[in-house]
């Protein structure tokens, strides 16, 4: 889901050694207690990309990493891509879970030279939902590699059932549970009727515990699992991490277009801020999309 949000630019980039230092605090960190000023990594900044790769090597141990994007953000499919092959190369990838697809899809046992048909067959892909430009870079990182790539979504066919099932409402406490409703209130334009609510929160808590179980199926010793998929479903407190084993270390990195909202500051371990994206009105496509 894409969430509607005004966002700014911040050009301040912290220097190399600096932001070393701060990550290596955050990797100190139990899985419950983040830190609430989380170090920001800025895309446009000299050497980015090798600081996400001095990253990467503080944080390639947890058996999880969680890289949550801007659905419409370039930049973030880019990271997502770079992550895939830097990890692959170290050995170190055990699987790619993507939200793009649903729970079930697999590429496990394809050939590394498969054609791109071949894997969106696979993963049953949704182009029209999930443009193939986007994400394909980086689910063919995985394939090249030899790397699974599974399916982490709610199945559609799933979800009337899932929007009746008041269980969910007791996953989150009451404050968390408010959070996930206003983003929907916020990502829907207000558009919503109050009666959708509670049932879309609980399509969106769904989508969180089925991505969870399936990155936990895929832990391999001394390998990392690395989960793609929209911020909202990353944010330590509200998302998949709630619905991860206690016992499961994991590390959270968002990236965020423009400057880091404080609603999000602190709900992940690293911030990769890229270029604030041109203003679009999303909302006058969604209420046009009503109208119809």
């Amino acid at each position: 889901m894409i969430l509607i949000s005004k966002r700014s630019l911040t050009r301040l980039a912290l220097p190399t050694l600096m932001l070393s230092s701060v990550l290596l605090s955050a990797c100190s960190l139990p899985t419950a207690g983040r830190a609430h000023n989380s170090p920001e990594l800025h895309w446009n900044a000299p050497a980015a990309q090798t600081q996400w790769h001095d990253t990467l090597t503080q944080i390639q141990s947890a058996p999880v990493i969680l890289l949550g994007e801007q659905h419409d953000a370039p930049e973030h499919h880019a990271i997502e891509t770079d992550t895939v092959r830097e990890l692959s190369a170290r050995g170190r990838l055990a699987a790619l879970v993507m939200e793009m697809a649903d729970e079930g899809a697999s590429t496990a046992g394809i050939p590394s030279d498969a054609s791109e048909a071949d894997v969106q067959a696979r993963l049953h892909w949704n182009d029209k939902g999930w443009p193939w430009k986007s994400y394909g870079p980086t689910v063919m990182a995985a394939v090249r590699a030899g790397v699974p790539v599974l399916g982490g979504n709610l199945p559609r066919a799933q979800m009337a059932e899932v929007m009746k099932n008041a269980n969910f409402d007791r996953h989150l406490n009451a404050e968390a549970l408010q959070i996930q409703i206003d983003a929907i209130k916020e990502g829907h334009c207000n558009l919503l009727p109050e009666s959708q609510f509670q049932p879309m929160a609980r399509i969106q808590l769904a989508r969180d515990e089925r991505m969870a179980r399936v990155v936990t199926s895929a832990v391999t010793a001394n390998r990392t699992v690395l989960l793609v998929a929209g911020h909202g479903h990353v944010r330590t407190r509200v998302g998949v991490p709630t619905w991860l084993p206690r016992d499961l270390p994991y590390k959270a990195v968002i990236a965020q277009a423009g400057q880091v909202k404080p609603a999000i500051q602190g709900e992940a371990d690293i911030f990769i801020v890229t270029p604030e994206l041109p203003r679009k009105d999303h909302c006058a496509e969604l209420r046009e999309r009503f109208k119809r």
